[in-house]
C-alpha cells in the first residue's frame, strides 16, 4: 500500500494537518493523482537542505522538469476521469513552470519534508491530531472577530455620518427659523414661532446627545478594535514570524522544519492584518472630520480619537517594518569573489498598493558593531564595510504566488573590510550580516516607511581551508543565539545535550541520517576527554574553547575539526552506506574490538578514526597463529583514497572480510555501492582496474596457511599512530645492528614478489623487492652481487623466471654456488658468514634470487606477498660465524635459519 493510501485512512483532524503543510503553493490534487510517481522519486531521498550544492540543485531541477511533464501527461488521461482535476493539474503545471523555474530547490525541500510528515502522522496519529497550536485557532478566531467588528465600525460610522447630516439641516433650520421669527411683527405669531424654536433647539440638543453617545461608543469600538489587533499582532509577528525568523537559523545547521507554507500562512494572517489596520484608521480619520464639522465642545468629555489615530498608526508602521523578511538568507560562510544569491519579501506586498511602485532594495555589508549601532537606533546605516556588486533590485509583484518579493541571484562580494583582531580572535570569528533595506509610501502616499532587514551572520573568508572553523562559529551561533539579542552575542557555555541535538541535526543534514545515542554519548567522551556516564545529565555544560578551540589529548586539531572532517568525508564518499546503518562510525576503539570479540573470524565494522582527519579504519577479527581470535585495523581511509576507489570497491577486495557487524554478509551490504567494471576507454588494449590489498604490520600479522611466525619482526611505519594497522601499510627495512646505506632496487620477471628476511645473531632485517612484470630490459641481466663484494656465482641464471621454470620443470637442475661470503656490511664488525642456496628440479625459483637480493636492494619496504612467498619457500640457508676472541671462527647457525627463514 502506497504512502498516500495510508494516510488516506487517517483521522479528517489529521488529513487537515497534512493539507495545511502543503500549502497553496503545492495542491493537494496533484500530491493524490501523482502519488506513487511522487512516492518513488522522493520517499527515500535524505531529509536535508543544502542550497548552495551544486549537485542537490541539479537533481532539484532533474525533478522539477519531470513533474511538470508528469502532470502534462496525466492531465490528458487523469486516472478518475475527472474534468475538473484535469483543469487542476494542467493548471499545477502552469504553476510550477512559473513559480519555482528559478529555484527548484524550494519545491524539491518542501515536498521531501512533506513527505517526511506524511510518515511521522502514519506512526503517531493521535499526536499529530494534537499538533496544532491552540494559539493558532485564537489568531484565527481574532482575526475573523476583527474583521466583524471593522464592519461594524464602518457601518456605525456611515450611520454616524448619515445622523451628523440631518443634525447639521436641523440646525440649518432653527438659523433660518431665527431669521424669520426676528422678521415677524405680530408678537402672538412670533411667540408662536419662539415656541417652535425651542421645541427644535430641544430636539436637536437631544440629537446632539444621541450622536455623541454614537460617536463615544464608536470610539470606544475603535479602541477595542486596536487592542485586540494588537494583541493578534502580537502573536503573529512576535511568535510564528519570530519563530520562523529562529528556525532560518535552525535550518542554518541543516533543519528541516522550514515551510513554504508556514509563510503563506503568515503572510495571509499579517494581509488581513493590513486591512484590519488600515481600515480602523480611515474610520478613526473620518469621525474626527466629522466631529470637527460640528464645532460642538465637549468639555467633561476626553477625546480619544487623536490618541487612537497615533496607536493605530503605530501598529501599522510595526507591521510593515516587520514583515520585511529575508525569505532565502545569503550563505553563512562566504567566499569572496563568489557568486551568491539571497531572497527578500514583503509579506503585505498585496494590500496599501506597495506593489503598484516597486519599490528599490539595495545591499550592503556591515560589520557586528554596524549591525548593533543599527539595532540600536531603529535606522538603518549608510556605512558599509565591503563592497557588493549586483547588490540592487525591486520588489516585484507576482501575481500567481501573490508575493511581492525580489530575487538576487549573482550578488558577489568583492571586498572586505576586517576589524582589528583581539587576543585569540580570528578572521574566522568575526561576523558580518547582509543590509538590506528599502523605502515606500503605502496608502495613498500619505504615509512612507524606511524598512530594513539583516541577514544571519556571515563569516567571510579569502580560502577554502577557512571553512571549518567558519563553521564552527556559525554552527554555534545558529543554535545557540537569542532572537531578541544584541548582534552577534551568543552564550560562551552552554548545554552539552543542546550542542549534541545540534549536531545530530547538522550531520543528519549533510548525510541523510542521524546518529545513534550510542554515537552521541561517545561524542560527548570526546569532547570532554573523559569517560562519562550514561545518559549524561542535562546539567553538563561544555564552552566555546572546548568545543572548537583547545586541541584534543595528543592530537593537533580540536573537537570540532574532528567532527566536521568525519561529517564531509561521510557526505562526500559514504552517504549510502551511512543512510543504510552500515557504518557505526562514532564508536571507540575499544568497544569497537568488544563487539568484534564475541564475533567469528571475517566479521569487520567502520568506525571514524580518531588519529586521522576525515579518516574512516576497518576493524576485523582475525585468527592469530595460536587460533585465538585477534582485533586488526586497516589504516584508515581518506576522502583522497576514495577518489580512487570507494569504500565498497574496497571492502569487495578485501578476501579476509566477510561479515558486516555483527552477522550481515559483506555483499548484501556493499554489492548495491560497488562500482560496475567499466568498458575500455579504447579497444585495441585490455582494461585494468586498481584493487586494494591488505598488507601485515608489525603489531597485527595477518595469518596465512602455513606461515612462520617471522611477521612477527615486521615494524609498520609509524609506531606512534593511535590506531595500529594492518592493511595498505608499507614495512620498512630495520635490523638492531646495522643497516645498509645504499642496495639497488630489486626487481624479478612474471609479476611476482619475492623478498628475503635475515635473522642471527647479527642482524634481523626485513627487505622488499617491488614488482616488474617485464622483468629485466630486453638483452640485459639483473647486475652481478659483486657490487656489494660477494664473489659472482659459478652459473648464471636464466635470464627469467620463466625460462628457469621451464628448464626445471624439464628436470634440468640447476646450480648456484654455494657457501657463498655474505657482504661484510650485512655483518657485526668481526663476523663472517655464508648462504647455502638450495635448488632442484622440482623447486622453482626466480632467476638471480639471491643475488639481486644482496646487489640490487634499495632500502625498499616490504610487501605482505613478497613475505608470504618467501616464508613458503626454502630457497636458501644463513650460517654466521661471529669472530672469537682468540681470532678464530666457530661455527653458529640459527633455528631460523634451519628453516630456511
Amino acid at each position: 500500500m502506497s504512502l498516500w493510501a495510508r494516510v488516506n485512512q487517517l483521522p479528517q483532524p489529521v488529513l487537515e494537518q497534512i493539507r495545511y503543510i502543503y500549502g497553496n503553493s503545492f495542491p493537494i490534487e496533484v500530491r493524490h493523482y501523482l502519488a506513487e510517481w511522487i512516492e518513488e522519486r522522493l520517499l527515500n531521498v535524505p531529509v536535508y537542505q543544502h542550497e548552495q550544492d551544486s549537485a542537490y540543485e541539479q537533481e532539484a531541477a532533474t525533478f522539477l522538469n519531470q513533474l511538470i511533464n508528469e502532470l502534462e501527461r496525466t492531465a490528458i488521461n487523469p486516472p478518475e476521469d475527472n474534468v475538473t482535476g484535469r483543469i487542476r493539474l494542467n493548471e499545477s503545471a502552469r504553476n510550477f513552470c512559473q513559480l519555482f523555474s528559478h529555484n527548484p530547490v524550494q519545491l524539491y525541500s518542501h515536498l521531501i519534508n512533506c513527505l517526511q510528515r506524511e510518515r511521522q502522522c502514519i506512526a503517531y496519529p493521535e499526536e499529530c491530531v494534537n499538533v496544532q497550536d491552540p494559539e493558532i485557532a485564537e489568531v484565527i478566531n481574532g482575526l475573523q472577530q476583527l474583521q466583524m467588528l471593522v464592519r461594524a465600525n464602518e457601518n456605525d460610522n456611515r450611520n454616524l455620518v448619515k445622523d451628523y447630516e440631518h443634525l447639521l439641516l436641523e440646525i440649518h433650520e432653527i438659523t433660518k427659523n431665527k431669521a424669520q421669527m426676528e422678521a415677524i411683527d405680530n408678537a402672538q405669531l412670533r411667540e408662536h414661532a419662539r415656541a417652535a424654536l425651542v421645541q427644535q433647539e430641544r430636539n436637536v440638543n437631544e440629537t446632539v446627545t444621541l450622536i455623541t453617545g454614537k460617536r463615544l461608543n464608536l470610539v470606544d469600538n475603535f479602541r477595542k478594535t486596536i487592542q485586540l489587533t494588537s494583541q493578534v499582532q502580537e502573536k503573529v509577528l512576535h511568535k510564528y514570524l519570530t519563530q520562523w525568523k529562529i528556525n532560518q537559523g535552525f535550518a542554518g545547521n541543516g533543519a528541516s522544519g522550514m515551510s513554504a507554507s508556514n509563510l503563506d500562512t503568515i503572510q495571509a494572517w499579517c494581509e488581513n492584518l493590513a486591512e484590519i489596520i488600515w481600515n480602523t484608521k480611515d474610520q478613526i480619520r473620518l469621525a474626527m472630520k466629522n466631529k470637527s464639522k460640528l464645532n460642538i465642545e465637549e468639555p467633561n468629555l476626553p477625546d480619544f480619537l487623536p490618541q487612537s489615530l497615533v496607536e493605530v498608526t503605530n501598529l501599522l508602521k510595526a507591521l510593515i517594518t516587520t514583515t520585511f523578511i529575508i525569505e532565502k538568507q545569503p550563505p553563512q560562510v562566504m567566499k569572496t569573489n563568489t557568486r551568491f544569491a539571497a531572497t527578500v519579501r514583503l509579506l503585505i506586498g498585496n494590500t496599501l498598493n506597495i506593489r503598484m511602485s516597486n519599490p528599490l532594495v539595495r545591499v550592503s555589508i556591515i560589520s557586528e558593531a554596524q549591525a548593533q549601532a543599527t539595532q540600536q537606533s531603529n535606522k538603518a546605516s549608510e556605512q558599509s564595510c565591503g563592497e557588493i556588486m549586483n547588490n540592487t533590485g525591486n520588489l516585484e509583484y507576482n501575481e500567481t504566488t501573490k508575493q511581492l518579493s525580489v530575487s538576487f541571484r549573482n550578488m558577489q562580494l568583492k571586498k572586505i573590510k576586517r576589524a582589528e583582531k583581539k587576543g585569540t580572535e580570528s578572521v574566522m570569528d568575526e561576523k558580518f550580516a547582509l543590509l538590506f533595506q528599502s523605502s515606500f509610501a503605502v496608502g495613498h502616499g500619505d504615509l512612507v516607511f524606511s524598512v530594513w532587514t539583516i541577514s544571519l551572520p556571515v563569516v567571510v573568508i579569502v580560502h577554502g581551508n577557512q571553512e571549518p572553523q567558519s563553521w564552527a562559529t556559525i554552527t554555534w551561533d545558529n543554535a545557540f543565539a537569542d532572537i531578541n539579542r544584541v548582534p552577534f552575542h551568543v552564550p560562551d557555555k552552554v548545554s552539552w545535550n543542546l550542542l549534541a541535538e545540534a549536531l545530530n541535526t547538522k550531520f543528519r543534514a549533510s548525510t541523510g541520517r542521524s546518529m545513534t545515542p550510542e554515537n552521541m554519548h561517545f561524542l560527548c567522551e570526546k569532547a570532554f576527554r573523559a569517560n562519562l556516564q550514561y545518559p549524561v545529565s542535562n546539567d553538563l555544560t561544555i564552552t566555546w574553547s572546548q568545543f572548537c578551540r583547545e586541541p584534543l589529548p595528543d592530537r593537533t586539531f580540536t573537537f570540532w575539526e574532528w567532527f566536521y572532517a568525519a561529517m564531509k568525508v561521510a557526505r562526500e564518499h559514504l552517504r549510502g552506506p551511512w543512510n543504510d546503518g552500515s557504518i557505526v562510525g562514532f564508536i571507540h576503539k575499544s568497544k569497537a574490538e568488544d563487539y568484534l570479540l564475541k564475533c567469528s573470524r571475517g566479521t569487520f565494522l567502520l568506525r571514524f578514526s580518531d588519529s586521522e582527519l576525515g579518516g574512516i579504519t576497518i576493524a576485523w577479527v582475525n585468527e592469530s597463529n595460536d587460533g585465538q581470535p585477534q582485533i586488526l585495523h586497516i589504516q584508515p581511509f581518506t576522502a583522497k583514497d576514495f577518489a580512487t576507489r570507494s569504500l565498497s570497491d574496497r571492502i569487495r577486495d578485501f578476501e579476509d572480510l566477510f561479515y558486516l557487524y555483527p552477522n550481515k554478509p559483506k555483499n548484501e551490504a556493499f554489492d548495491r555501492y560497488t562500482t560496475p567494471p567499466g568498458q575500455p576507454r579504447n579497444r585495441n588494449y585490455i582494461p585494468s582496474e586498481v584493487r586494494a590489498v591488505l598488507m601485515p604490520s608489525n603489531n597485527n600479522p595477518i595469518s596465512y596457511p602455513n606461515t612462520p611466525n617471522s611477521y612477527g619482526h615486521l615494524q609498520s611505519p609509524d609506531a606512534s599512530r593511535d590506531t595500529p594497522t594492518s592493511g595498505i601499510t608499507d614495512v620498512t627495512f630495520r635490523s638492531d645492528s646495522v643497516r645498509p646505506t645504499y642496495f639497488p632496487e630489486a626487481r624479478y620477471g612474471m609479476g611476482h614478489n619475492y623478498a628475503a628476511s635475515y635473522s642471527g645473531s647479527n642482524m634481523s632485517s626485513p627487505a622488499r623487492s617491488q614488482t616488474s612484470p617485464m622483468g629485466p630490459p630486453p638483452g640485459q641481466e639483473y647486475p652481478s652481487p659483486t657490487s656489494v663484494g660477494s664473489p659472482p656465482p659459478a652459473q648464471q641464471l636464466p635470464a627469467c623466471v620463466e625460462q628457469f621454470n621451464s628448464a626445471a620443470a624439464a628436470g634440468n637442475s640447476t646450480s648456484v654456488a654455494t657457501d657463498s661470503t655474505l657482504p661484510s656490511e650485512l655483518l657485526q664488525p668481526g663476523a663472517t658468514g655464508s648462504l647455502t642456496l638450495r635448488t632442484s628440479a622440482t623447486e622453482h625459483m626466480p632467476e638471480g634470487f639471491l643475488e639481486n637480493i644482496l646487489s640490487d636492494y634499495q632500502g625498499q619496504e616490504l610487501d605482505d606477498v613478497s613475505m608470504a612467498q618467501l616464508n613458503t619457500n626454502s630457497f636458501y640457508t644463513v650460517t654466521t660465524m661471529p669472530q672469537s676472541s682468540g681470532g678464530s671462527n666457530a661455527a653458529a647457525s640459527s633455528p631460523a635459519m634451519a628453516n630456511g627463514i
